[in-house]
């Protein structure tokens, strides 16, 4: 049980991180990938307070993916992280207002299926 919970734990925080990272990005905006953009963009990256964020939960979580990695298989651990991808799509519909169709609820569902499978493995 303890394990279920560390690699939750670490889903969680890498969804955390994903999600702070979009709304970082949201701040600075749509901007064109040029040498010349690279320094003021850079710039507005480090600066950013929910980037910095993200970049910080991100460590956080592979310190207890190690911890994960140390205990488990990881043919069983990585199909977990799996997991994030129902977080994140639920949480940008919640915060971003993006689009949460059935194609992606179905995908959802075989996603959740699949953990499942994965975790009577163990």
């Amino acid at each position: 049980m303890m394990i279920f919970i560390l690699i939750l734990c670490g889903v969680l925080l890498n969804a955390a991180a994903q999600l702070l990272l979009k709304a970082g990005m949201c701040q600075i905006g749509h901007f064109e990938f040029t040498v010349g953009n690279a320094i003021p963009i850079g710039m507005k990256v480090m600066m950013n307070l929910p980037i910095i964020g993200g970049l910080f939960l991100y460590v956080i979580s592979v310190g207890v993916w190690l911890l994960v990695l140390s205990r488990v298989q990881v043919s069983f651990a990585y199909p977990m992280l799996s997991i994030g991808y129902v977080v994140n799509a639920v949480a940008a519909y919640y915060l971003f207002g993006e689009p949460l169709t059935s194609i992606r609820v179905l995908g959802i569902f075989v996603i959740i299926a699949g953990v499942y499978l994965v975790a009577q493995t163990n």
